[in-house]
């Protein structure tokens, strides 16, 4: 971490979170210490293009299947045939390879990383909220996607997950007391509702560039919620909103139980409108 990162980390407030690391709090959120540099080095170095699309989640928030979704829909007419779809991507690599996370991958793995490999339009991942999103991306109103889970749901998702990361022998995390702390905003990311509300606000105001998506109702029936949103995402014409269809399985053949898990074997690669 560099030396200028390190003292401004030590001169913000921060406490330990449930998940046993230390949350700084940075811009009226709290984001882990190890993640910090990460985070400083996107929002100083990013330079966001017209046509970029970022998703954005909160931790726990069934990111992955979203990611294949997004990759899918904008990659529809590279993989249209039967042929092509074949070789498609999401077969065999991981829709977190596909789609890195800014802060959590580019940018922590290096402080300025080459993107122009990425063919454009660029499909970019973030748990950032909206106000700290790097300075080009609202100044060039690049398109976000929204994704919101109930935060019941989303809370014993992280929890489950966290206690698979400790040690044998550990024992689980207390679950109240992991709750108190997740609504005191002690969690990555948090507090949670400003965070959604973040987004929820920026989404009435700017419609056509913040596009705000349900998880229950994406879950519930993804084909008519996602076609609607995807027409706008993917600058389809206003007509087509008529006749728009997305091609998806089901949602328990697109998630995937092992976040490291290579391929998605039972994904209908054919999404298109």
């Amino acid at each position: 971490m560099p030396q200028a990162c390190k003292d401004l980390v030590s001169s913000l407030p921060s406490e330990e979170d449930w998940i046993a690391t230390s949350l700084c709090l940075y811009q009226g959120f709290r984001f882990p210490t190890w993640l910090f540099k990460g985070v400083l080095a996107c929002q100083n170095h990013f330079q966001a293009q017209p046509s970029d699309i970022l998703l954005v989640t909160k931790l726990k928030s069934d990111t992955t299947w979203l990611k294949a979704i997004l990759f899918a829909l904008l990659n529809r007419a590279k993989y249209s045939d039967s042929d092509s779809q074949r070789c498609h991507p999401l077969l065999t690599q991981n829709p977190h390879d596909l789609v890195p996370f800014l802060e959590l991958k580019l940018y922590l793995e290096q402080e300025n990383p080459n993107l122009t490999a990425f063919e454009s339009p660029r499909l970019f991942a973030t748990h950032l909220p909206y106000s700290s999103l790097p300075r080009s991306v609202r100044d060039f109103r690049c398109k976000l996607v929204y994704l919101c889970r109930n935060p019941k749901d989303m809370f014993i998702s992280l929890w489950h997950f966290v206690n698979k990361l400790r040690p044998e022998g550990k024992g689980q995390t207390p679950l109240p007391k992991c709750l108190d702390k997740f609504c005191q905003g002690l969690s990555p990311y948090g507090p949670y509702w400003d965070h959604v509300l973040g987004f929820h606000k920026a989404s009435l105001e700017m419609p056509e560039q913040v596009f705000f998506l349900m998880y229950e109702e994406m879950k519930e029936d993804p084909r008519v919620h996602s076609s609607l949103k995807a027409c706008r995402l993917c600058y389809l014409k206003s007509e087509d909103l008529r006749t728009a269809r997305l091609k998806t399985q089901s949602l328990s053949s697109l998630t995937v139980s092992n976040p490291l898990k290579k391929g998605y074997p039972e994904l209908d690669v054919s999404l298109r409108i």
